[in-house]
């Protein structure tokens, strides 16, 4: 029989995983706020 709290002690993250991690959280990504934001101002350049 598997004993689980024995093998969570033995648990290490993959490498990718924690690399992804880290590639995702330093993205500067745009919300939608941050979208129309730059349309609205766009918009008023043109003007």
């Amino acid at each position: 029989m598997i004993n689980y709290r024995e093998e969570l002690k033995k648990f290490e993250p993959c490498l990718d995983v924690d690399q992804a991690e880290d590639a995702i959280y330093s993205d500067d990504l745009k919300d939608v706020e941050d979208l129309i934001k730059e349309i609205k101002e766009d918009i008023e350049e043109e003007k």
